[in-house]
């Protein structure tokens, strides 16, 4: 009994640090917060802190990659309804996807600021494969029911899903190039759309499906972020 309180109880507080480092990183910025910071914020010892994390770049990694698994928590029911098509699965799936990404805007513009940088590539990479074992999963079982409905025309569901996923992955990094182009206004809101549409036609590619098949983001959610 005393075992399963005290898991409990580390999980709590591991939780009280990424809520606090999430409130810091949206309110000074990343690069800004300090560890020390962090610890003021909770009333925490040093040796509480790397108790939980290794460094300041554990906690960020720590912070997204709980992000992930919350937002993908908020789509797997769409994957999972025995009554709605494929294509319809997909675009619900993006949509529930984008609009986490809305509600916690801030924060993402936060985190985007320094998520390119060198310091951050080793988290980022691991991120990257922790997304695919998350996400792979999801997008193979509605692939494959799309093979089965005879919309998508692929060999291998799941080696497609994990194709897909690094699509994916380039489209977000694309994204947040664009939102930085856009703000320096070396770019047009005119030519973002162009470039997602470019990359939605290759997503339907990826899937031998036909073009206005499946919609990864829509022209609301590009003014959301792009307008």
């Amino acid at each position: 009994m005393a075992r399963t309180v005290n898991t409990a109880v580390h999980a709590i507080r591991r939780e009280a640090f990424l809520d606090a480092a999430q409130r810091l990183i949206q309110t000074k910025g990343y690069e800004q917060m300090s560890v020390q910071d962090v610890l003021d914020e909770l009333d925490a010892s040093r040796g509480a802190f790397y108790h939980y994390f290794d460094s300041k770049a554990a906690l960020l990694e720590a912070v997204i990659d709980r992000m992930v698994v919350a937002a993908l928590a908020t789509v797997t029911p769409i994957v999972d309804h025995p009554k709605l098509p494929a294509t319809e699965k997909l675009t619900r799936l993006f949509s529930g996807i984008a609009r986490y990404k809305a509600e916690r805007k801030e924060l993402l513009l936060a985190i985007m600021r320094t998520w390119y940088s060198d310091d951050n590539a080793l988290v980022r990479d691991k991120l990257r494969r922790e997304t695919v074992t998350y996400l792979a999963p999801l997008l193979a079982t509605v692939v494959r029911q799309g093979k089965a409905e005879g919309v998508f025309e692929v060999n291998s569901p799941a080696d497609s899903a994990r194709v897909l996923v690094w699509f994916l992955q380039g489209v977000q990094d694309l994204a947040g190039e664009l939102f930085l182009a856009l703000g320096a206004g070396t770019i047009t809101f005119e030519a973002v759309v162009a470039r997602f549409a470019a990359h939605l036609d290759a997503f339907e590619r990826i899937l031998g499906a036909p073009a206005g098949t499946v919609t990864i983001i829509d022209t609301e959610t590009l003014r959301e972020w792009y307008g």
